[in-house]
């Protein structure tokens, strides 16, 4: 799943640090969803919703696959 996780802290002038200390998480975790080698629980995406302010749909894009 594709994110604009990182763009948004960025806009903010938020470290990685700074950002995982607001929503509760480590570093770590806000790392690993900005390369999207993890992608967040639905009570997390909604917890990062909130602190941007945007919809949930507008920070994480569904990436569908063909289906046979």
């Amino acid at each position: 799943m594709k994110n604009r996780v990182e763009e948004l802290r960025k806009s903010r002038g938020l470290r990685q640090e700074e950002f995982a200390k607001a929503i509760r998480v480590s570093r770590q975790t806000v790392s690993s969803i900005e390369t999207g080698r993890y992608s967040p629980s639905l009570e997390l995406a909604f917890t990062i919703s909130d602190f941007f302010g945007l919809p949930i749909e507008e920070i994480f894009i569904h990436e569908r696959k063909d289906m046979p």
